[in-house]
């Protein structure tokens, strides 16, 4: 039996808020990391979220930031950036799925979107026995420096084709990963809001975790 609900998530001394989304019958979790300046609300990674549950994946889009910090955030954009402090925020939601019943035993993912994806990243190396696939969008993995290369779990890099900076970054970062795939969205720019850009990445996203999570390989288009 699914669910889906509003909880308070206790994580590195503070309490988050998260949207969790079980589907009957979950074959995997994944975890969201949104990026700067945005926050679980987010309507791109909200979409993603949707796509996944469609094929089985309970979800999760927590906000690493307070309220509070939030309001801070917007005037300064300085805690955006802190990716240790973000890191060490999605390491405690992790650990706080293992305590939940309907969440502790299903394989579980991580999906940062920009510097989210960093984060999620750095998660990734704190929890290795834990995390078994990460997806990227538009992300900026060179903020996790040098732990770029302990990553030992497989990533996908989604990049618009037209984000060129942003591409640059994650073609250097690919040759860092011990194991990870670029996937390029032609044309699209960096919050991929061209026709059919998202999509894309959601499509990619499902088909990813169904591999890495669910075992099973199967085609694009059964998530078009």
């Amino acid at each position: 039996m699914g669910y889906d609900t509003v909880m308070a998530v206790p994580s590195a001394g503070v309490v988050l808020d998260a949207d969790v989304t079980v589907p009957p019958h979950a074959r995997g979790l994944v975890l969201f990391a949104h990026g700067s300046g945005s926050s679980r609300l987010s309507p791109r990674n909200r979409m993603v979220a949707e796509r996944l549950g469609g094929v089985g994946l309970a979800t999760v889009l927590t906000d690493l930031l307070t309220a509070d910090e939030e309001r801070r955030d917007a005037a300064t954009g300085y805690l955006r950036f802190d990716i240790g402090l973000l890191a060490d925020r999605l390491t405690g939601v992790i650990d706080w799925t293992a305590g939940q019943p309907a969440l502790h035993r299903l394989p579980l993912g991580l999906f940062g979107a920009s510097t989210g994806a960093a984060a999620a990243l750095l998660a990734t190396v704190a929890r290795p026995q834990r995390v078994r696939a990460v997806v990227s969008r538009g992300g900026r993995p060179d903020l996790a420096g040098d732990r770029l290369a302990e990553v030992s779990a497989p990533v996908l890099l989604i990049v618009g084709g037209a984000d060129r900076h942003v591409l640059e970054l994650n073609e250097t970062a690919a040759r860092t990963l011990r194991r990870s795939s670029l996937w390029i969205v032609a044309d699209a720019t960096h919050l991929f809001e061209e026709p059919g850009a998202l999509e894309e990445v959601a499509g990619a996203a499902a088909q990813w975790f169904d591999r890495h999570l669910a075992g099973v390989d199967l085609d694009l288009d059964d998530y078009a």
